[in-house]
């Protein structure tokens, strides 16, 4: 199964409109992830979009997300004028969670925030975003991380109350995965950090500078006893210059370390090619994966060679080999 879709980011449409997959192009999207409520597909993209679908082919555009955060001051981020990147939507006893970061290009004045919902239906009365604010900000100077591209995972074993892990990053030091308290809108005390994967960069660049260890956008899913840490690698965001690709590695414990098929870990600059250029991309990159229905699903962007590089959304299905390793069915 190979699904090709766009969805326009702009966050001042209000109005509702399809896109079926038959049409020319379709609109760009950025960072999706996804979630299912009853029988309705959501979709969640950078900028506040927001989208629907009843059959993960024909999409209706919807009202975007709030995306002015009242919070978010000068000193937090310089120069910032609304807006954020990466969304995560997850679902846990009757509240939806959506993550976000809002940041700037190249810096790590950056953070990651999280708003609530009773439903993702926008024409209940109970419909609407609550922004509870900053979970954590990544500092220049004094952080060798970038607080961008949030993922949390709700880890509830034998039947107990769910464990919240926020993992998150991109360029500088790599990877990190942090516990939340039981809020799941804030950090756990005391803290527990852990560095989960990590490419090589270049010695005696700057701390400013994100250097060229090329690693962000993580997104842990679990499999039977493994827990699958997908990343993407390279270069994202330069159209038909973008050569964006998707490892993964896995672990028995969600805290890691995370190997690859040859037994190296993440954290050392690890990871299983999953997938990167194609005939249609120049690359593919930020994904998630889900279960709906009995099938895994791969979502990511795709830089699309017909269309001059710009950024489409992209729906595959994975299959599981014998020693339980993804593919994605290009």
């Amino acid at each position: 199964m190979y699904i090709i879709l766009g969805l326009c980011m702009v966050s001042t449409i209000g109005a509702q409109s399809s896109w079926k997959p038959d049409d020319s192009k379709g609109y760009v999207a950025h960072d999706p992830v996804m979630i299912k409520q009853d029988s309705i597909y959501f979709l969640f993209t950078t900028g506040g979009g927001m989208a629907k679908s009843s059959d993960l082919k024909t999409w209706d555009r919807l009202k975007p997300v709030p995306s002015k955060l009242e919070w978010v001051t000068e000193d937090i981020i310089p120069g910032y004028r609304d807006g954020y990147w990466a969304p995560d939507i997850q679902y846990l006893d009757g509240t939806y969670y959506l993550y976000y970061s809002p940041s700037a290009f190249a810096k790590n004045t950056s953070a990651i925030g999280v708003m609530t919902n009773k439903t993702l239906d926008q024409k209940s009365p109970d419909y609407e975003w609550i922004d509870h604010g900053m979970i954590l900000q990544s500092i220049p100077g004094r952080d060798f991380w970038n607080a961008i591209d949030a993922n949390v995972y709700f880890d509830r074993k034998w039947g107990g109350e769910a464990t919240g892990w926020l993992s998150f990053g991109s360029f500088w030091g790599g990877l990190k995965l942090v516990k939340l308290d039981s809020s799941m809108k804030a950090l756990a005390e005391p803290q527990e950090w852990y560095t989960i994967a990590k490419q090589e960069r270049t010695f005696g660049m700057p701390d400013t500078d994100p250097g060229d260890g090329t690693i962000e956008a993580p997104f842990i899913y679990k499999r039977h006893q493994y827990y699958y840490l997908f990343v993407s690698t390279d270069y994202c965001c330069r159209g038909l210059d973008s050569t964006y690709k998707v490892l993964v590695g896995r672990s028995r414990d969600i805290r890691g370390p995370y190997f690859d098929k040859e037994g190296k870990p993440l954290y050392a600059g690890g990871g299983t090619f999953v997938v990167g250029e194609t005939e249609e991309f120049a690359g593919i990159g930020h994904c998630a994966v889900y279960d709906f229905d009995g099938q895994t699903y791969f979502v990511a962007h795709g830089y699309d060679k017909d269309d001059k590089g710009h950024s489409k959304l992209v729906i595959k299905t994975i299959e599981w080999d014998r020693t339980d390793w993804p593919k994605v069915q290009l």
